[in-house]
């Protein structure tokens, strides 16, 4: 969900692809919930991954003092991370915020034949071009830049949101676009010592060793009954965030004792806000 939010040289990238496939086979094999102190061989040496089943909280909308008993929390790429918890840091990074349109080469936004922009009008953010090779590696290195500054903040892992773009992009743009570019934002992740998830796409979760993510961030699994199909792909590294009672009622039903779940509201709002919503149970 969407929230007011340079590629290696060639060599580079193709050893880190080689270590990081050998760390996801170490990662899948490890579904124990070690702690916030689990780590991964990676790229970079060892990227830490989220706690299994943990209080978790979505602070997209912005950031503010984790309630007690939080242990992962989620950031806009704006905000610093939490003290002491797990830190998941959030980047748009398959379409542009419509303040930040006009920030991108005309020619990395998405079109159709008549030359129109293809957009996500749920949010009104134009589907950033990534159907070719030279596209892909041209807006990884735009993306790869917002990964290296949630590196530098000091967050865990980051959260690349609309891997389903390919699916409102009238055709234009397939799965194998989607898994391609975000392969790349993975090797640099590791790279970076970041955690890469998964954001929502439950069509791909059969992907996740080719496109080397780590664990999931999913909305509303529980209101479509996708938990089962995340938890099995992720070994139950999965955080979920449900925005309405009825979601939150059928995801803990079924997964409460396995997958770190919050109702939030829709905005994922701050406490100050008359709209705000957060619960556990």
């Amino acid at each position: 969900m969407p929230a007011d939010r340079a590629p290696r040289a060639g060599f580079l990238r193709a050893a880190a692809a080689l270590l990081v496939l050998t760390a996801l086979a170490s990662c899948t094999s490890n579904a124990d919930d070690g702690g916030p102190g689990d780590t991964a061989a990676s790229a970079a040496g060892a990227v830490r991954l989220p706690p299994v089943h943990a209080g978790f909280d979505y602070q997209i909308g912005g950031a503010y003092p984790p309630p007690s008993g939080v242990r992962i929390v989620a950031r806009d790429r704006g905000a610093d991370p939490a003290r002491g918890l797990y830190n998941i840091c959030y980047v748009n990074a398959f379409q542009a915020q419509p303040e930040e349109q006009d920030d991108w080469p005309e020619d990395l936004l998405l079109r159709d034949g008549e030359g129109e922009l293809v957009i996500d009008t749920d949010w009104d953010e134009p589907l950033l071009d990534i159907g070719t090779p030279a596209k892909r590696e041209r807006v990884a290195a735009r993306v790869g830049r917002w990964i290296d500054g949630c590196a530098d903040k000091g967050y865990d892992a980051v959260e690349p949101d609309n891997y389903d773009s390919y699916t409102r992009s009238r055709g234009l743009l397939g799965a194998d676009d989607a898994t391609s570019f975000i392969r790349l934002l993975s090797t640099h992740a590791h790279a970076r010592g970041l955690a890469i998830a998964q954001k929502n796409t439950v069509e791909l979760a059969g992907q996740r060793v080719r496109a080397g993510l780590d664990f999931a961030v999913v909305e509303e699994c529980g209101a479509y009954d996708e938990c089962g199909e995340y938890a099995d792909a992720f070994d139950d590294r999965v955080v979920v965030v449900e925005y309405t009672d009825e979601g939150m009622r059928k995801a803990r039903a079924g997964f409460g004792d396995r997958l770190s779940i919050v109702r939030r509201d829709l905005a994922v709002s701050t406490p100050d806000s008359d709209d705000y919503v957060r619960r556990t149970r």
